[in-house]
């Protein structure tokens, strides 16, 4: 297939691009500046700009671009273009699909677990309510500006992601360098459930998504074993061979990281049951088995 994919710069957008051309497909990279090279197309998700014609061709597009949520402190002006980069980029991408004479086939909207808020000790799947707070609104709002497409009869699937487990890279790249200096440990009570997915069944997951022309709508990408925070400090210092023992106060959290702490202390625990009953087997379903593939 030929396929566009935005955000291809990032930890996954990477990944991605790597390996749809691994399994045969030509891949056309979304950037925001003039392209430069025969596989770019210019786009400007803040102005809502999209060169459509360079999507003209393309069975299918990924957009996973968006500011990096856990970048900077939550400033109300950080917390616009969080929301921004995700809304304004999505109804751009919608908008240029739905204006094509021969439309792609496929949207895959990366969005998150976020929409879920807070589920404690609850376990929710795809048929579960959006929750409260502000990543559960700019989850909804995101995957509400996909509108455009879906009215145009493209088969538009939500992939709700969870925490990535990647070496370099997103949140958990944060984590490996705290854990390898022996000062890893819990965050808060620890109790909170954090749902993962290794990087290598995310890349996967998303090709299941573009093949399985059944699916559409909300499909969560997260380990069919969400685990607490405690646990993954216990599998990190395993993996590691390193001392996992410290403890960050709750208080302390919310002193350095604002309002961000609250997604850190949160608990959501996510299950992949539309992606199980698709027929998709991860190839690290387990905590432990994400970090070790990770360092490989």
């Amino acid at each position: 297939m030929r396929i566009a994919v935005t955000g291809s710069s990032g930890l996954i957008g990477r990944a991605l691009v790597t390996s749809l051309r691994a399994y045969g497909h030509e891949v056309v990279r979304l950037v925001r500046r003039p392209a430069r090279a025969g596989d770019e197309v210019e786009w400007d998700p803040m102005r809502q700009y999209v060169d459509a014609a360079g999507l003209v061709g393309c069975e299918a597009v990924v957009h996973l671009a968006g500011a990096g949520v856990g970048d900077r402190r939550w400033t109300r002006e950080y917390k616009r273009v969080i929301r921004d980069s995700r809304v304004l980029g999505t109804a751009a991408i919608a908008e240029a699909v739905a204006s094509l004479d021969t439309r792609p086939r496929t949207l895959v909207v990366g969005t998150a677990v976020g929409y879920y808020g807070d589920t404690g000790d609850r376990a929710v799947d795809e048929d579960a309510p959006p929750g409260d707070g502000f990543l559960a609104d700019v989850c909804q709002e995101w995957e509400e500006a996909a509108a455009a497409a879906e009215e145009a009869g493209v088969r538009t699937v939500y992939a709700r992601t969870g925490l990535v487990v990647a070496r370099h890279g997103g949140a958990w790249g944060r984590l490996f360098p705290v854990f390898r200096a022996g000062l890893g440990g819990r965050l808060g009570s620890g109790r909170q459930y954090w749902s993962h997915i290794a990087l290598h069944d995310h890349i996967a997951a998303l090709r299941h998504l573009l093949e399985r022309e059944e699916l559409s709508g909300p499909v969560n990408l997260t380990a069919p074993e969400p685990v607490t925070q405690r646990e993954v400090a216990a599998s990190m210092g395993r993996v590691l061979h390193r001392p996992a023992v410290l403890t960050v106060p709750a208080p302390v959290l919310r002193a350095v990281l604002g309002e961000f702490s609250q997604e850190v202390l949160g608990s959501r625990r996510v299950l992949p049951r539309r992606l199980l009953e698709s027929g998709f087997v991860f190839a690290f379903p387990g905590i432990e088995d994400a970090v070790r593939a990770a360092l490989r």
